[in-house]
């Protein structure tokens, strides 16, 4: 597995040790420079302690939420943080989201699911630094020692008196005081937390139920226009000539113009997020997206296709097949020598696995509403990375970043899509051109016709067992896209992959193929496809040494110990730990199944968490499969902050999984892409969905992240159990229901 994030991303991403060691500013300003920002000062808002807290005379407390707020309900769990070490009474809290601002709030983005391990440390400390001031601010009213003084439920007490004072009463006076150290503050004990760990209901949920705008799609401004924009079914493709001028005529139509110059999809280096350039296109503008979009039923459009319009799915496949017969063009991990303990293996097991393109498809599809006046840009968007599109839409439009104001809106999912900021430059361009506020909105069939999709993929696996059935030798050839030995984005394996560190004689080794579809990072990136492949022919393997397939599982990883794998490294005794938990709960070994039913069991380590899980599945004789029950076992450390948000995640990455497996491929042709909409791209549906019970495994390990870890393990746990129920191997996503007949 792999502590995988985009490298773009990952630059601007502050030191463990930066987080720790920068303290507070002179005058009292907590948070300047706190994330070893520029240290621009700014004055306080009254009632404000710092940059995320700021206290009201009648004692409510406003707390601010500074990363994009997605579905995974940061906008609840980051002020959750504060106001634990706080010691605020969490009916009187309110949350707003945070204004970008880099040099104040540190790295804002949603993404790799990071929120958690860079947060969990400061932004407690951000909570106790400004009890620290109230109880300061309240000692000094009394006369008395601090020692003498605690907090509880937005007030400090003098213990031995039994006095109070509300934080409301005190937050003048705490303003005054100065920001005690950063890294020396005292934080409580777990043992006495009365938020963490509690279910907080989502801040946003009573506004959500009642249909209030709070979308990017729900963007209203004064004298708006609305726009589409089309662009060349083909990637990279642009406009020779069209009807602009019978389609300005039609009603409600304000202009209509060609944008861009034409993106250039050249290869971008390994573990990098494509930013891409302006596309070339037609932006038709309207008073109404209805009208804008009767307007591009109209549209006639000759496109320049250039040369992606010979790439296809049956190219690539015919492709890989010609190097699947060749040696690999380079290795990439080599320990021992595995092709000659293949040679004296007792038994050697070959299996090859292929997956497809797959597109984003989140339920808000892509939109972004910006103005663009003179020479500054106010933009508000459904962004994950709103501080990489504001360089995006500055470098597009030729302005200072300081002039590009970026308002984020909640998003309609997000699972990686928008880290592109695609979306935002057409938005600006647009309204630049046509001189007036402009809302941007994408089709359906825009948003899957032009995503930046998850790289397909092909495999071509040998495994060798000794005489007692051990995994001795492991041999993998992937072929994959890219050129000149370096992948495309999200497109690569990470050499620590599992089994790596496990099997003494591994190689792993790679050929690429040039590629002109855009791709990018899709929930779990690069091993939300891997898992599947390595897990289902581990699977293979245990059946091959006729062993319990989740014995087997805890017998090759071994002994508990920490292996090299990004900045935490891949602990063994953890990945046990999930598989040892999910066998307890799961029934396995114990379950009675009936006939063509069976349990599939799998596991991985995915940005930083690790999850197993089982799935029992039926396949009737018609091929069609039934998933009754999955169950998960997921370690992201000490504290589950939020624990209904948290299993919400857990079966979201979950169901996401099922629906990758069961139904979604992207299909090029001629350079384009022929599913265009749901019906097409079908997400799981609540028919499919099956009941997921979750249970976490509590270890003595900081907090990370649950927007990604339980996603990869349900694809291999799916087609495990189909094996188990039917005796055939699934080595191809989706899943073919025809190649299940009994």
């Amino acid at each position: 597995m792999t502590d995988f994030f985009p490298a773009e991303l990952k630059r601007r991403l502050p030191s463990r040790r930066m987080f720790l060691t920068v303290t507070a500013a002179a005058g009292g300003v907590l948070i300047v420079g706190y994330y070893g920002g520029v240290g621009r000062a700014r004055p306080r808002k009254p009632g404000e302690l710092n940059g995320y807290v700021a206290i009201a005379p009648d004692n409510t407390i406003t707390i601010m939420a500074k990363n994009p707020e997605i579905g995974q309900g940061v906008k609840t769990m980051l002020p959750m943080l504060v106001a634990e070490e706080l010691d605020a009474d969490w009916a009187t809290v309110k949350t707003e989201q945070a204004p970008l601002d880099q040099d104040i709030f540190g790295p804002q983005f949603a993404g790799g699911s990071m929120s958690t391990p860079l947060n969990w440390d400061p932004l407690r400390r951000v909570g106790a630094v400004a009890r620290q001031m109230l109880v300061t601010a309240a000692a000094a009213a009394w006369n008395v020692p601090e020692r003498q003084c605690s907090t509880a439920m937005s007030k400090v007490r003098h213990d031995p008196t039994g006095r109070t004072l509300a934080y409301g009463a005190l937050v003048a006076a705490a303003a005054k005081v100065r920001a005690p150290s950063l890294n020396g503050v005292k934080l409580k004990d777990p043992k006495t937390y009365t938020i963490i760990g509690h279910t907080k209901p989502g801040v946003d949920f009573p506004a959500l139920v009642k249909g209030e705008p709070m979308f990017g799609i729900d963007m209203e401004l004064p004298g708006m226009l609305h726009a589409v924009f089309q662009k060349c079914p083909v990637f990279g493709g642009k406009v020779k000539s069209a009807n602009l001028d019978e389609v300005k005529k039609l009603p409600g139509v304000k202009d209509a113009f060609v944008v861009g110059a034409g993106a250039q999809h050249a290869f971008i280096a390994e573990g990098q997020t494509q930013f891409t350039q302006l596309m070339n296109g037609i932006a038709i503008v309207a008073d109404s997206t209805w009208h804008a979009e009767k307007a591009r039923a109209t549209l006639k459009v000759a496109w320049d296709e250039g040369p992606a319009g010979a790439q296809s799915t049956a190219g690539f496949a015919a492709a890989a097949a010609q190097l699947a017969g060749k040696a690999p063009a380079f290795t990439f991990r080599s320990d021992g020598n595995a092709a000659d303990a293949m040679k004296g293996a007792a038994k050697v097991l070959e299996a090859s696995y292929e997956y497809p393109f797959l597109a984003h498809a989140t339920l808000e599809p892509q939109n972004a509403t910006a103005s663009v006046t003179g020479k500054s840009c106010e933009i508000w968007a459904p962004t994950q990375a709103p501080g990489e599109g504001r360089t995006l839409v500055a470098k597009t439009l030729g302005l200072d970043e300081r002039d590009v104001v970026v308002h984020m809106t909640r998003c309609g999912g997000g699972f990686g899509r928008r880290l592109v900021g695609d979306f935002m430059i057409e938005a600006a361009w647009i309204s630049k051109v046509a001189g007036a506020p402009v809302k941007l909105t994408w089709s359906r069939e825009d948003d899957i016709q032009h995503d930046y999709y998850r790289p397909a993929g092909w495999h071509l696996l040998k495994g060798g067992l000794d005489q007692a059935g051990r995994l001795i030798a492991w041999q993998q050839h992937f072929i994959s896209f890219g050129e000149n030995g370096k992948f495309s984005d999200s497109a690569a394996m990470p050499k620590q992959m599992f089994p790596a560190g496990r099997v003494p004689h591994l190689e792993f080794a790679a050929s690429l193929m040039p590629l002109s579809v855009p791709t990018g990072p899709l929930r779990a990136p690069a091993v939300n496809a891997l898992v599947w492949v390595e897990q289902s022919f581990i699977d293979e393997l245990a059946h091959a040494a006729g062993k319990d397939a989740l014995a087997f599982q805890i017998d090759l990883l071994g002994k508990a110990e920490v292996l090299p794998d990004g900045e935490r490294g891949f602990d063994t005794g953890r990945a046990r730990g999930v598989l040892e938990k999910v066998r307890e709960i799961s029934g396995w070994g114990a379950r009675k199944v009936p006939a063509r039913t069976g349990l599939g069991v799998a596991w991985s380590y995915c940005h930083l968490g690790y999850a197993a899980e089982v799935v029992e599945a039926a396949v009737d004789r018609d091929g069609q499969i039934k998933i009754n029950k999955v169950w998960a076992a997921v370690d992201v450390g000490s504290h589950i902050i939020n624990p209904g948000a948290a299993e919400n995640q857990a079966q979201g990455g979950i169901i996401d999984g099922l629906a990758h497996a069961l139904s979604q491929k992207i299909t090029i042709h001629n350079g384009r892409v022929l599913e265009s909409n749901f019906d097409g791209f079908s997400p799981l549906t609540m028919m499919q969905a099956p009941p997921v019970e979750v249970h976490f495994v509590t270890t003595d390990h900081e907090p990370t992240g649950l927007g990604e870890p339980p996603l990869p393990p349900v694809i291999p746990a799916l087609t495990n159990a189909i094996f188990a129920a039917t005796g055939r191997r699934v080595r191809k996503l989706p899943i073919d229901a025809g190649l299940l007949k009994a």
